[in-house]
């Protein structure tokens, strides 16, 4: 992903092909805070969650066989939605890779502010 839409800022940790944690700096100045919500700007959960994906993709592309490809997103499971993530948070996204059968990894992603869970889910992509 590039901009405008990628949503992470920085990788912190890597594991190859296993596991990232990243982080996504939270500014008031996101484009989407202008009309979710105006008067009480929260991030999309859709967005979380897609951050979670771009996190995921990294660890999969990680792996020296999936070297030249593009992880697509390709399902979701079990979204839990616990918190609010506002502007000035920084939000830290973990996603670990449980399971690639051939072209499809599976991984298990939490999302958290300050310590806090606030967004998991089991996203599934497909390798091309």
């Amino acid at each position: 992903h590039r901009q405008p839409f990628m949503l992470i800022d920085t990788i912190e940790e890597l594991e190859e092909g296993k596991r990232v944690v990243a982080k996504k700096c939270v500014s008031y100045n996101e484009p989407f805070f202008a009309g979710h919500f105006p008067k009480e700007p929260v991030m999309p959960g859709v967005l979380i969650v897609e951050a979670l994906a771009q996190t995921g993709a990294v660890a999969i592309l990680s792996q020296p066989e999936f070297k030249g490809k593009t992880a697509y997103f390709a399902g979701i499971n079990n979204a839990k939605f616990k918190g609010k993530v506002v502007p000035g948070d920084v939000l830290t996204l973990e996603t670990e890779i449980v399971k690639i059968k051939g072209p499809i990894g599976m991984g298990q992603a939490k999302a958290y502010v300050d310590g806090k869970l606030v967004t998991q889910a089991e996203l599934t992509f497909a390798i091309a």
